[in-house]
């Protein structure tokens, strides 16, 4: 019984399955994490330190930056668990009314009134005073609301994923707009045509020609 199931996990067809199933499987992972908000494709340089252009350095993935085209893992957290101490305060990700895309940046400081937490924030590399620097009051973010309420924050981020993110964006390059999700679904369809092309087609092409060259058993 034991010879046969090692034969049939040696089968390349079996082989080729589970690896397209466990690519889907990770891809679809990514989708639903996004769609549940625990995770975010990094689009903007303002959290890059650093930097010398466009944010898109390598940086060690226990940096404390964040570049464009990271993937950022996001923990929902309660407001009065979020460290404030400057420099070394949390990175958090938090709704405004202004954009119906949420801002990843750094609190500088945070005050309590009747009973709720607010967070003044900024981006790292903006203004004269990059981080660790302190910033002024000046240089914090300024779009409504500001300070940032308890109940706009999304979490904060407790990992990132460097580079990987820069394929999503590549893909709403070249369809236009900036909903991440909408790439997800062409990048699935480019594993599956990728597998096809390098185990579907030569396995294909494999089988008939061992057909082809199996000798004759016939009689004369």
């Amino acid at each position: 019984m034991t010879k046969k199931f090692k034969q049939i996990l040696k089968n390349e067809y079996l082989q080729t399955a589970v690896l397209i199933f466990a690519i889907l499987l990770i891809v679809l992972g990514f989708f639903v994490a996004e769609i549940a908000g625990l995770i975010r494709v990094v689009t903007t340089p303002s959290m890059a330190i650093g930097y010398t252009g466009p944010g898109h350095e390598w940086m060690h993935p226990f940096d404390r930056t964040i570049q464009v085209g990271d993937i950022i893992v996001i923990q929902p957290v309660n407001a009065a668990d979020l460290n404030a101490d400057y420099p070394n305060s949390d990175i958090i990700v938090y709704h405004t009314y202004s954009s119906d895309t949420p801002i990843v940046h750094r609190i500088v400081a945070r005050e309590q009134i009747n009973g709720t937490w607010y967070f003044y924030t900024k981006g790292d590399a903006n203004g004269w005073n990059k981080w660790p620097a302190t910033p002024s009051p000046a240089e914090y973010d300024t779009w409504a609301p500001s300070p940032i309420p308890q109940n706009m924050i999304i979490g904060k981020v407790v990992m990132r994923i460097p580079w990987v993110g820069n394929i999503a964006i590549f893909m709403q390059g070249l369809i236009g707009g900036n909903n991440s999700r909408i790439a997800i679904p062409l990048i699935v369809a480019l594993i599956i045509i990728l597998v096809i092309v390098e185990f579907i087609i030569p396995l294909y092409k494999h089988k008939k020609t061992s057909v082809k060259q199996m000798p004759s058993t016939g009689q004369t």
